[in-house]
């Protein structure tokens, strides 16, 4: 066995400094990476965050007018803190690539579906 392995999976440690505290099943920006919360994080505290690539969460904030399909990679909007659609132009701070559409998206789903897929992914 490798002796320089760290660790099996992408949970990591992250020390909230958004200004806000971040809910369990939150979504999390750290540099061009997504991850999900898996507790509560209270800003200035430090909590679980899942970066494993091809984890899959459902349930995060979609814009509702935007229409994906399965694979599609989805920008997230930081100023709507919602993922979008490939056809909208990302804004300064946005993350295009850190999750592909595991389900496809409606123009009425106020929530998508979502795998992560880190290190695939580039900041505006």
């Amino acid at each position: 066995m490798a002796t320089n392995k760290v660790q099996d999976n992408g949970v990591k440690e992250w020390t909230n400094a958004t200004g806000s505290a971040v809910s369990s099943g939150g979504v999390v920006v750290a540099g061009n990476m997504i991850g999900i919360a898996l507790v509560d994080i209270a800003n200035g505290a430090s909590g679980s965050v899942d970066f494993t690539p091809g984890r899959v969460f459902s349930g995060i904030p979609k814009v509702t007018a935007a229409v994906f399909t399965v694979g599609e990679k989805l920008i997230w909007d930081t100023s709507a803190g919602k993922f979008d659609d490939s056809a909208a132009t990302p804004a300064t701070g946005d993350v295009t690539g850190a999750v592909v559409a595991w389900v496809a998206g409606t123009s009425s789903d106020t929530t998508c579906t979502v795998m992560l897929t880190p290190g695939n992914s580039t900041v505006t």
